[in-house]
């Protein structure tokens, strides 16, 4: 072995790892015994040198410094991981990990909300706190051995609020397949269909179904329709109408494909919707986006409508709902026949684009909404109805003041066909020491809810069922046939209530007058204490057949006299019978 090869080993072994041995291929510049004595200090300098205090390299420093700020923790992990796990966007997930101090993070979490806030410029942002509200039942309602947000019926809760329909079988059992899943009869697994009628950014009739196959509580969301079938596997139970018939075999249904619902009726035409499904599966997971950008800029930036307008009618109502907040139903009628209907298969559809902004003398936006309305009528009877008016109804909470609201409507089958509509409303304030009263509603349907629906749903107003009747203007009122009944709804606060006997005492008389001649078709009394004897607000409920009236208009007129406060008020609306 050469002397410049025992140099080198020698050298490294008495330097270890830390010393660079010379390249034997240079040339020697120094004796052996000077080379060795050299590796040894060297040695002796990096052992006494403090690890933890050497230099790091430049890219393990930028290495550590990412790392540093993806370590979330205490509060502000929680805010990321559970409290907006599933409204962030990516986007804005990377942009708070990419956040280096507390400080940061503080700015962030306040412009994250305020992005979100209808009215941006109030301390009191609504949407944060229906974020909170939904997660607390989902917390309460959707546990499974894991919290109730981190579930698959707590994430489409949070992010999408209350379905609008669920469809429970708690406790699975015989299941009467519908023909799209191929007929027959089967046992299930526990499960629950949530239907929405409209989600903004996916679509309308929107069905999201949750299996418990675990039978412990444990709803998973899927795709596959099959999944909730506790047979599916048994061969010669659950079986289709077609395997019944003998026209099919049920080993054929696990063909690799999404789902493995057997053939039936109808299965061929739903089996070709299974990426329908996949994009519905991907759209949910998705953080909700404002849908119609181009009726948002109707409103927004004026834009002139280059088509035909589309006419619609608009009604505001004003109810109480605390001492600070008025419920303010807005209903719009559209007529069907402005509708442009599309026919396949023997069954005609219209589809309408809603977008509303609500927004301050000042024009600070308050709250947006946005919906789609879908009319579908036999082809045949579509010449019939032309005459009749659809409905849409949005209620809003807002604080009583002088707000404007700016709605676009869009014909989807025929996109030049736009309308718009803007009018400046005062939200009234109710003073406790006042005698008041909500709206007068006319309506041409009114009925209880089930208790579970109570103060939700479209068209609900506590526990009553209302359809208004637009009046479009006083010189338009609510036009009513004389086969129809006429409903009118309004509630009354801050009765007088006798502090000794605690009951109240006001008169309530309801009038029905004919605007041609001003005569007095109707002049009926009642009593506060018939309805609530020991209650400082009344809800009022009447309903009139109209076939004894002839056609023309009239008024409605309800007049509260409060014997106790000495306080006297009345409200009245046109209508008009055909």
């Amino acid at each position: 072995m050469s002397q410049c090869r025992i140099c080198l080993i020698l050298a490294f072994l008495m330097a270890g790892v830390g010393a660079t041995p010379c390249l034997y291929a240079q040339p020697r510049t120094k004796s052996h015994d000077q080379q060795a004595q050299s590796a040894q200090n060297s040695a002796q300098s990096q052992g006494s040198q403090n690890p933890l205090k050497r230099k790091l390299p430049a890219w393990r420093r930028r290495k550590q410094e990412r790392e540093y700020r993806q370590e979330l923790k205490g509060p502000y992990k929680k805010w990321l991981d559970q409290t907006v796990r599933w409204i962030i966007t990516d986007k804005e997930r990377r942009a708070f990990l990419s956040l280096s101090n507390d400080e940061e993070r503080d700015a962030f979490i306040e412009n994250f909300w305020r992005r979100r806030n209808p009215n941006p410029d109030s301390p009191y942002n609504s949407y944060r706190e229906e974020i909170y509200r939904r997660i607390a039942y989902a917390n309460a309602h959707f546990s499974d051995g894991e919290p109730g947000w981190m579930t698959d019926r707590g994430m489409i809760y949070i992010k999408y609020g209350k379905p609008t329909s669920i469809d429970a079988h708690p406790s699975g059992g015989m299941y009467n397949r519908p023909l799209s899943q191929g007929g027959g009869q089967t046992a299930t697994y526990p499960f629950e269909d949530w239907h929405y009628r409209y989600i903004p950014g996916i679509g309308e009739n929107v069905n999201i179904e949750f299996v418990d196959q675990c039978m412990c509580g444990n709803y998973q969301m899927t795709i596959d329709r099959s999944a909730k079938d506790a047979l599916l596997h048994v061969p010669g139970a659950g079986e289709t109408l077609y395997e019944q018939m003998g026209l099919a075999q049920k080993k054929d249904r696990f063909n690799g494909g999404l789902e493995d619902i057997g053939p039936g009726p109808m299965s061929a035409e739903e089996h070709s919707k299974e990426f329908d499904r996949l994009e519905q599966f991907a759209k949910l997971e998705a953080p909700p986006v404002i849908k119609f950008k181009d009726l948002q800029s109707f409103v927004t930036s004026h834009k002139l409508l280059t088509g035909p307008f589309f006419p619609f009618d608009v009604q505001t109502d004003f109810v109480r709902i605390g001492s600070e907040t008025v419920m303010v139903p807005i209903t719009l009628q559209i007529k069907q026949k402005d509708i442009t209907f599309k026919t396949q298969n023997g069954v005609s559809k219209g589809l309408v684009d809603i977008y509303g902004r609500v927004s301050t003398i000042t024009d600070q936006v308050v709250t947006e909404f946005e919906d789609t309305v879908a009319v579908v009528e036999p082809a045949e009877l579509l010449p019939e109805t032309a005459g009749h008016a659809s409905l849409y109804w949005k209620a809003l909470a807002l604080k009583p003041g002088r707000y404007r609201i700016d709605i676009a409507i869009k014909d989807v089958n025929n996109p030049n066909h736009v309308g718009t509509w803007a009018q400046a409303i005062t939200v009234p304030e109710y003073n406790d020491n006042s005698l008041s009263t909500s709206s007068l509603i006319l309506a041409t349907k009114m009925e209880r809810v089930p208790d579970k629906d109570i103060g939700a749903g479209r068209f609900t107003i506590g526990d009553t069922l209302l359809w208004p009747r637009v009046m479009a203007s006083e010189a338009t009122p609510a036009a009513f046939h004389r086969n129809q009944n006429l409903n009118f709804w309004m509630q009354v606060y801050n009765l007088g209530v006798n502090e000794k006997t605690k009951r109240n005492d006001a008169t309530i008389e309801y009038q029905i007058i004919n605007d041609k001649n001003n005569k007095m078709l109707l002049d009926t009394v009642q009593k506060s204490t018939a309805i609530a004897a020991d209650a400082d607000q009344l809800t009022l409920e009447k309903r009139l057949p109209l076939a004894s009236l002839r056609p023309g208009r009239y008024t409605v007129k309800i007049k509260i006299h409060d014997a106790i406060s000495g306080q006297d008020i009345a409200q009245s609306a046109p209508f008009v019978v055909d």
